[in-house]
This record gives C-alpha cells, sequence and structure tokens, in this order.
C-alpha cells in the first residue's frame, strides 16, 4: 500500500513569543515492512533546523526560531509505501516463561523497556492483569492476542475522557481513555510480566479502525529472535500494512512528535491535523 500523509502542527501565541525551540520526531525510519518514498517538513516562519538520533534510535528534527512571532506552524509531508510484516510465528507458539527468560536475557538492550517509567509506573492492577492473562504455561502468541483483547473489552474509547497527562492510575479507574491510554495500559501489563516492550507512535489508515484522525500509538512486544512484534489494542489486532511507524519509546513522552519551550508569552493554543489518504500503486 502506497500512501501520502499530511501532519500539521500549529501553536499560537495570543501574547507573542519572542522565541520557540521544539524536538519534530516526524521521520519515520526504513524498516523491511514500510519504505519512505519521499519527506518534506516545513515551518511557517522560516525557522533554522538541525537533526539527530536519540536514545532509542528515532529520527529528531531540532527546530530553533529565535524572532518575534505569534503562530508557528510545522508541516511534514510523507509518502510512504507498507509490506505485510513477517509473523515469527514459531516465537509465538513459545510458552510465555520460556519467551521471558529469552528476551530477558538480552540485558542493555532492553533494559529500559522492561521497567517502570513516568507515564507507566507499576501498579497491583498491571500485576493482576499480568497473573491472569500472561500464565507461565500459555503459549505467547495467544496470550499477547488475549491481552490486546481484554484492553479493547475493558477500555472505552473516549477522546474526552483523558488528556495528555492524565495519571495512568485514573484511565485504570475510568476505563476509559484514547489510543495513548489503551498502549499505556498494555505496556504496564506486559512489563508486570516481565516482557521487554515499547510504545509506538505512528500513523494509521482506515475507516473502521480508531485513530485515523490523529497520530495513533500502539505496542512492540520483543519475541524470542529479537523480533518486536506489533499489536494495536484500541483496535484489537496486529498492525498490519495500515500502520505506519514513526518513533518508539518507553512511553508517550519518548516518541511524542512534537514538544518543545518557547519564550515570552503566558499562554499557548495548539491546533494539530493529520490525513492519510491511500494512493494507486505505480505500475
Amino acid at each position: 500500500m502506497r500512501f501520502q500523509i499530511e501532519h500539521s502542527t500549529e501553536y499560537r501565541y495570543p501574547g507573542g513569543a519572542s522565541e520557540a525551540y521544539l524536538e519534530a520526531r516526524l521521520i519515520p525510519p526504513a524498516l523491511p515492512w514500510q519504505e519512505v518514498i519521499g519527506q518534506r517538513i516545513k515551518t511557517s516562519p522560516q525557522a533554522s533546523v538541525s537533526d539527530y538520533t536519540d536514545f532509542f534510535g528515532n529520527a529528531v528534527r531540532f527546530i530553533s526560531l529565535g524572532s518575534r512571532h505569534h503562530r508557528l506552524r510545522v508541516l511534514s509531508e510523507l509518502q510512504v509505501r507498507t509490506l505485510e510484516r513477517e509473523v515469527p510465528r514459531l516465537a509465538l507458539e513459545c510458552p510465555v516463561a520460556e519467551a521471558r527468560q529469552i528476551v530477558s536475557s538480552a540485558g542493555p538492550r532492553v533494559f529500559d523497556y522492561l521497567h517502570s517509567s513516568a507515564a507507566v509506573p507499576y501498579s497491583p492492577e498491571a500485576r493482576s492483569w499480568a497473573r491472569r492473562l500472561l500464565p507461565p504455561a500459555e503459549p505467547l502468541g495467544s496470550a499477547l492476542a488475549s491481552l490486546a483483547s481484554e484492553i479493547h473489552a475493558a477500555f472505552r474509547y473516549d477522546p474526552l475522557a483523558t488528556e495528555n497527562e492524565t495519571p495512568l492510575g485514573d484511565v485504570w479507574r475510568q476505563k476509559a481513555g484514547v489510543c495513548q491510554d489503551f498502549a499505556h495500559i498494555m505496556l504496564a501489563v506486559l512489563r508486570a510480566a516481565g516482557l521487554p516492550c515499547r510504545y509506538v507512535c505512528g500513523y494509521i489508515e482506515s475507516e473502521v479502525l480508531v485513530g485515523s484522525l490523529a497520530t495513533h500509538a500502539w505496542v512492540e512486544v520483543l519475541v524470542p529472535g529479537m523480533h518486536w512484534v506489533a499489536y494495536d489494542p484500541t483496535n484489537n489486532c496486529r498492525c498490519g500494512r495500515q500502520h505506519v511507524t514513526v518513533s518508539v519509546g518507553r512511553d508517550f513522552h519518548d516518541a511524542t512528535p512534537l514538544r518543545g519551550t518557547f519564550k515570552g508569552s503566558n499562554s499557548q493554543r495548539l491546533e494539530v491535523h493529520v490525513s492519510m489518504r491511500r494512493l494507486p500503486e505505480v505500475l
């Protein structure tokens, strides 16, 4: 599948801002199942930019604007092709206990994905779900599918229920949230079970799947053979050609598309728009 994706983020400063500095994680990696055909990132007003790779391997564009302004728009225009993701079936047939022993032996490579983080703390709920849904003798693949299905059934998708910084404990209590919250819940349970996992931010295309009007979030689990397998608990499915990976991390904070600081104004308004359109294949 080939997609044209536009991701627009606009900051408005009612009192004006004298400086603004942003980190943009908007550049998708080249992966066996996705090819970046072309991308252009524009800022208005024009700003200084530099690129680097962060700790988690994400391509980051640093944007700095040192002149006074009342608005700053960052527009990413992306064309990408996706392929079928290879499923490591033998790894997913492995019992949970054996899989845990194999992948946890990777040491420093998985340390950050095994432990709690700011947005994904340890909790009694996560430990209880891990004992119930990820028992030692269960085949890893069926256990992961059951976990995604349970989250999908137990939590209500409600864009008004949470904000970016809503504590995960509140999500557990109210059983409602958005894709970011669903991903954090799944991460909490997997880490409670001792399985390395990471947060993924990206895009999704569908008229029936949830999350296509903004960036989407899902989870990747490290399985034997050191393969990352992706699950979308919001839509109760394994990720496929309609998912485009952009950035990864321990949680939302590591992979957020845009974050930064500004100076000279006591308030800001933020507008984000994402469009994802399927293009005809080039023969």
